[in-house]
């Protein structure tokens, strides 16, 4: 079952220690729900939505509820969250995937999830809204990812 919107972005920006930006937390959530969807036959993390933007895969709810802060820090707006049990998967998970991914810059998350092989080039028509990312097309750039080495197995 696929974790709320709200709890999978206030684990991340908990994990940030509250310095992720709205583009951050954008491009975590969606590398997120494509490395779960990789190693987890196709199930989702989160209940997500996500469409090709300009600047990449974006959940339009989730840029909603935090549009306001711009390019600073969001700050804890995720009211309808719950917390991961400690036995959950979901959250073993995602404390590595924070451990991972929390460091990279802005534009380093930018440049990973336009990856001309990805699940977002293959959707993205410059200055379109509304262009939905299906979930099989998220699950298939883990493969195609870990096929053409960019990026690592869970078991390498």
């Amino acid at each position: 079952m696929a974790a709320r919107l709200d709890s999978v972005s206030k684990f991340i920006c908990e994990n940030s220690d509250w310095t992720a930006t709205n583009l951050q937390l954008q491009k975590l959530l969606y590398l997120a729900q494509m490395i779960y969807m990789g190693r987890n036959a196709g199930s989702r993390l989160v209940d997500a939505n996500f469409e090709a933007w300009d600047y990449g895969p974006v959940e339009p709810n989730l840029y909603k509820k935090v549009r306001m802060f711009g390019s600073r820090p969001i700050s804890d707006v995720f009211f309808k969250a719950r917390q991961f049990k400690k036995d959950d998967a979901r959250r073993t998970f995602l404390e590595e995937f924070c451990r991972d991914l929390l460091p990279k810059r802005a534009g380093e998350l930018v440049e990973i999830t336009h990856w001309d092989g990805g699940a977002w080039a293959k959707h993205y028509i410059p200055g379109a809204r509304g262009i939905q990312i299906p979930d099989r097309d998220i699950a298939l750039e883990y493969a195609d990812r870990i096929a053409d080495g960019h990026l690592k197995d869970e078991d390498d």
